[in-house]
């Protein structure tokens, strides 16, 4: 995994679609082609609709499931430039100022966490509305790598708020997921 070490939390009840090892290298390969910062840690929890209804109102302020949420912890500006970067003023989730913290010498920085509902990926992947179009019909695996990998994309200031940041990061995930 290079030097980053990805933490991995399945919630109970949610189905297995791939090991934890093809999830971690999923992540690690985002990290490295993103040009994270190494040595780093960053969080990746399987979960269904119901949480990520409950996580997209109180942070996103809409309703409904969602299929992936990013809480980067780092500011955009951590992270080499790129024409994904965001255009949005730097910030956390809803726009909250990032504040610089110290690390005692030698600790492993988290990058932040990502969420996904695997209930979302599967029924998208079964409905055909998978992909980066959302109108892609594959494998409910195929549909969570994608998943995992635009999440990691976007803990590392990737966006798709205007054609170009879209464009960027598509192409980016489409070479990822190869």
């Amino acid at each position: 995994m290079g030097g980053w070490r990805v933490d991995i939390e399945r919630r109970d009840g949610v189905p297995r679609l791939l090991p934890a090892t093809a999830l971690a290298r999923a992540v690690a390969a985002t990290l490295e082609a993103a040009g994270a910062p190494t040595p780093a840690s960053i969080g990746l929890i399987l979960s269904d609709d119901a949480e990520l209804a409950e996580l997209n109102a109180a942070h996103m302020g809409k309703d409904g499931p969602t299929d992936v949420l990013s809480f980067p912890l780092l500011a955009p500006d951590e992270y080499p430039d790129h024409a994904g970067k965001s255009s949005g003023a730097a910030g956390g989730p809803a726009g909250e100022a990032f504040e610089g913290f110290a690390l005692p010498p030698g600790a492993r920085p988290h990058l932040g966490d990502i969420i996904v509902s695997v209930e979302r990926a599967v029924d998208q992947a079964e409905a055909g509305r998978g992909g980066q179009t959302g109108d892609l019909r594959w494998d409910a695996r195929d549909e969570l790598r994608l998943l995992v990998t635009h999440g990691t994309l976007h803990v590392c200031g990737w966006d798709h708020a205007d054609p170009v940041e879209e464009a960027a990061m598509r192409a980016l995930e489409r070479r990822l997921l190869a």
